[in-house]
């Protein structure tokens, strides 16, 4: 059975970073490793913009600002490898500047197929790193192969968030990695990137690069899918508002997925379905610090803790529709939900009363829209600027009284989409974005914090 490892962008930031990269899939090579690595962090946004750009017919000033993208390839190969291995990767790394400048012609003298071309032009972030990760490592000596992660991962036509057809991604993920794992080659593949049954390149959409990571893992059956990242796994809240967080060792499947959903930066809601589908733990590791062994998330958990994290997620705006017609009425949810799905737009928190529903939404961009359809359901009332506090732990199950405490600690602070019981791991509530940060820091403080730890010594003593 093979590890399967996915590194980030900021893990593979440099030359530096590569080499530590290289270096910690060199100390796996026994546990015969596959590894998925994403763009070098900055890039994706690099050739995003150039894509718009290129939208303005602006396709020379578009080519220009990739300037940086292939200065910092070269310069890492040139820092990493031999001076043959080095213009070996130069080589490619013009043929690439070539045919993206091609693209980006493209995009400007056709505007209408952006998404297809952006697809195909974004891709190249995570090919040119696997090319270089894969060159890297037979450079340091260990035998590595770049495989296209097109040749596995197929998808639908759905351009910029495409979704894999999960069989055949199996089957040919199989036919392309296993031969090379039982030679004894590790291969190396491109995040966040698939292609269409007729071989036109697609993407993943957000948190592709891990998407790619747990499908290529569920296919090879592995012991393991490692997410190395910039942090020590899953944290108790978001160490940029809560430098204080700590690592959680142990996550059950579903707390990590409430987590991801509401806002953990470490993985993504769809990282986890493959796995809980084939039972493969997910270990999400530091890349800077290799020998702490992170978070481990699996099918049961075990750690006796109530609560494992606090997430939140901002820029969240909640809708609320009120109609007399919902009294004792059938199919009123039905009309209204189908609003949403005529315009793609997912809907993250859902309350109900007799007469009315509140629900949160992430993507707003549609709402204008959106609106005029529910307003011939309803009086529809908007708030935006808010944000969701997700409250997760198994331990909620048979803990009373947590929700108590967390309105207690933040009494004076208006709270609104309050969910408790859809899920019996979280609770869930929304409050103005720009007290979330006090509410996150409150609530970890009365949860987590030191001085929680200090009246439990006091109470043993």
């Amino acid at each position: 059975m093979s590890t399967l490892m996915k590194f980030g962008g900021t893990s593979v930031a440099d030359a530096a970073a590569f080499d530590n990269v290289a270096r910690i899939i060199a100390a796996e090579r026994k546990s015969s490793p596959v590894v998925v690595v994403s763009a070098m962090s900055g890039v994706t946004d690099s050739l995003l913009a150039a894509t718009s750009i290129a939208a303005e017919s602006d396709a020379r000033s578009a080519i220009a600002s990739l300037e940086n993208v292939f200065a910092r390839h070269k310069a890492a190969a040139k820092e990493l490898l031999s001076d043959i291995g080095a213009a070996a990767f130069v080589d490619k790394l013009n043929s690439a500047a070539d045919q993206l400048a091609s693209l980006l012609q493209e995009i400007a003298h056709d505007p209408s197929e952006h998404r297809r071309l952006q697809d195909a032009v974004v891709s190249f972030g995570e090919v040119l790193s696997s090319t270089l990760l894969a060159a890297v490592l037979n450079q340091r000596g260990v035998d590595a192969r770049q495989v296209d992660a097109r040749c596995c991962v197929i998808t639908d036509d759905e351009h910029t968030c495409a979704a894999p057809f999960v069989t055949e991604t199996f089957a040919q993920s199989k036919k392309e990695l296993q031969p090379l794992i039982e030679a004894g080659v590790v291969p190396v593949l491109g995040g966040f990137i698939g292609a269409t049954r007729r071989g036109v390149t697609t993407t993943l959409g957000r948190g592709g690069s891990d998407y790619t990571a747990a499908l290529i893992g569920a296919a090879l059956k592995a012991r393991e899918i490692q997410i190395w990242t910039d942090v020590t796994g899953v944290l108790t809240a978001d160490p940029r508002v809560v430098p204080e967080a700590r690592t959680v060792e142990r996550l059950s499947y579903s707390e990590a997925a409430e987590l991801a959903y509401f806002g953990a930066r470490v993985l993504h809601p769809k990282t986890i379905q493959p796995a809980i589908e084939n039972c493969i733990p997910v270990r999400i590791c530091n890349s800077r610090l290799p020998q702490e062994s992170g978070t481990l998330v699996g099918p049961t958990e075990t750690s006796p803790q109530t609560l494992k994290a606090i997430a939140h997620k901002t820029g969240v705006t909640i809708v609320q529709i009120t109609s007399a017609r919902m009294l004792g009425a059938y199919g009123f949810l039905r009309a209204l939900f189908e609003v949403f799905d005529r315009y793609r737009t997912v809907i993250d928190v859902v309350t109900t009363s007799e007469v009315s529903v509140s629900l949160s939404l992430d993507d707003a961009r549609s709402l204008p829209a959106i609106m005029e359809e529910l307003e011939q359901l309803g009086t529809v009332r908007v708030e935006k600027q808010r944000a969701i506090i997700c409250v997760v732990g198994e331990g909620l199950r048979g803990t009373p009284g947590i929700a108590a405490r967390a309105f207690s600690t933040i009494s004076e602070i208006n709270v609104s989409l309050i969910s408790q019981g859809a899920s019996s791991i979280n609770f869930t509530f929304a409050v103005e974005e720009e007290r979330a940060k006090e509410v996150v820091t409150r609530l970890h403080e009365e949860f987590f914090g030191h001085k929680k730890a200090q009246r439990t010594k006091h109470s043993r003593d």
